[in-house]
């Protein structure tokens, strides 16, 4: 593959990641006014099936372009590095997909509503979907070491750290008084708000289904992850 274009998917997965910024922060923030027009459940569906397809093209186009640009470094052949990179990664899904513990809401089944939580996840950090994001990044781009990689994750890190702000902001609009007791209580960073005394950790309440789901994805995800990079190949994007 030559500089050029390997600069060229550079700048494709950066407009593919701004393009879904755009379209999953914005329709975020014009929840309240779509769901008085539409209904939460008709705002829902139109949320997924704006968010999941570009999700989708981001996730094929970064599978098959993860390669290109110059190989930064390279360790993929150093002891334990394997392991910790998919120990990071279970770690990383712990933090993403229980952020939001209705599953049923997700899928429009019930009537979506906005919740504010201070339990589980949320004692440790109260923004789990960045720290997650975080976590995955910083994973991927070792285990992968390539520029395309960085510029990825760098991107991805750029729209969570943008989310973190705009969540809050969203929030605070929602539930004045009763979000700022909330985040009186909780933090961004991880476990600052137990280490200040300000929140305790129950570990007793990461006893659901939810955890246990995440437990047996990330299994299921370690024995298909080649046949999905075999699946992706196959779509010359």
């Amino acid at each position: 593959m030559t500089i050029d274009l390997a600069l060229d998917s550079h700048l494709v997965i950066l407009g593919l990641l701004l393009v879904f910024a755009i379209a999953h922060s914005g329709l975020a923030a014009l929840r309240p006014k779509g769901e008085k027009l539409i209904g939460p459940r008709l705002y829902r569906v139109l949320f997924a099936l704006v968010s999941l397809p570009l999700a989708v093209i981001l996730v094929v186009y970064f599978f098959n372009h993860r390669y290109d640009g110059l190989q930064l470094w390279q360790v993929q052949g150093v002891p334990g590095v394997k392991p910790a990179v998919w120990i990071l990664s279970a770690i990383s899904f712990l933090f993403l997909y229980p952020a939001t513990f209705n599953l049923l809401e997700i899928a429009a089944v019930q009537k979506p509503q906005v919740h504010l939580y201070e339990t589980g996840i949320i004692r440790i950090t109260r923004h789990p979907q960045m720290v997650g994001q975080v976590i995955w990044c910083v994973a991927h781009t070792l285990w992968i070491g390539t520029s395309f990689t960085l510029v990825t994750s760098i991107g991805l890190v750029l729209h969570h750290l943008f989310g973190v702000w705009h969540g809050d902001r969203r929030l605070q609009a929602r539930f004045g008084e009763s979000f700022e007791t909330i985040k009186s209580r909780t933090s961004i960073i991880p476990f600052l708000a137990i280490l200040q005394k300000r929140q305790t950790l129950d570990l007793l309440e990461f006893l659901r289904p939810s955890y246990v789901g995440v437990v047996i994805f990330t299994g299921l995800l370690w024995e298909i992850h080649p046949f999905l990079m075999r699946v992706t190949r196959n779509i010359y994007w």
